[in-house]
């Protein structure tokens, strides 16, 4: 998928979103007015990029996807694919490691559907399959985050980094299903043993699955937050990451 570099005019010039404390923008992305839309051109479901404004400051840029323009799949639920977006992002925020740009539910041009703060990628970051093939702390975490959250669509292109060097994950509308679907590039990690410290994170997610679970509710099924969890005791127990199929576990148009 190509790089996503959007834009805004203002004043005659084009200006980048600047960064946000997460309580910030999770207000920002709920009550900003959305003043300019732009159809994202590529991928199966209609995806736009946005303006928001919010004042006097800058505006904000943010990727809105529409409940009304996700195309039918034989394998999710139909208009649901936003909530899991939203899920995406509940999931990470509890689990501490904030890979996944808050993202809300939000009214928008085309109705409701998911709002997700856009990261600018850093331009000049060389060859994408050079650093993400290595055994970086950040890198696993999004290894396994993708494991716990049964994604189905990880590709090079769903991976960024920041001009800060801070790694994120991106377009997540193909998770949580409750059969196994996990696709990804990602393989370095395979067969190996989890790190300890990614452990105690699935131990303190484990540890407070009430409040997980009611944060998942509003966008999940019962049985697919179940899933989760017993991905997660999965894990706990057996320690090790599994071994992948290249017949099943390569992501459709892998980049």
């Amino acid at each position: 998928m190509p790089d996503l570099f959007l834009q805004i005019e203002q004043d005659g010039g084009p200006t980048s979103p600047p960064p946000l404390p997460e309580v910030e923008a999770l207000h920002l992305l709920r009550t900003a007015e959305i003043t300019a839309a732009r159809l994202i051109p590529w991928g199966s479901n209609y995806t736009f990029g946005v303006a928001l404004s919010a004042g006097d400051g800058p505006d904000t840029l943010a990727i809105y996807k529409p409940r009304a323009g996700e195309a039918p799949l034989y394998d999710f639920p139909d208009g649901t694919l936003f909530h899991r977006e939203i899920a995406a992002y509940v999931l990470s925020h509890h689990l501490g490691w904030h890979l996944v740009p808050p993202t809300v539910v939000r009214d928008g041009p085309n109705g409701v559907g998911s709002l997700q703060l856009y990261v600018q990628p850093d331009a000049d970051q060389g060859d994408p399959s050079e650093f993400w093939g290595q055994c970086l702390p950040e890198i696993e975490r999004l290894v396994m985050f993708d494991h716990l959250a049964n994604n189905a669509d990880r590709k090079i292109g769903h991976c960024l980094r920041d001009p800060a060097g801070r790694v994120w994950g991106i377009d997540h509308g193909l998770t949580f299903n409750t059969y196994p679907k996990l696709r990804t590039v990602l393989w370095q990690f395979v067969g190996d043993p989890v790190s300890p410290g990614v452990l105690d994170d699935l131990r303190s997610l484990r540890d407070r699955a009430p409040v997980v679970r009611a944060a998942l509710a509003p966008h999940l099924a019962a049985g697919e937050i179940d899933a989760v969890f017993n991905r997660v005791e999965g894990f706990l127990l057996d320690g090790r990451y599994p071994r992948l199929s290249t017949r099943r576990n390569v992501p459709w148009g892998w980049w």
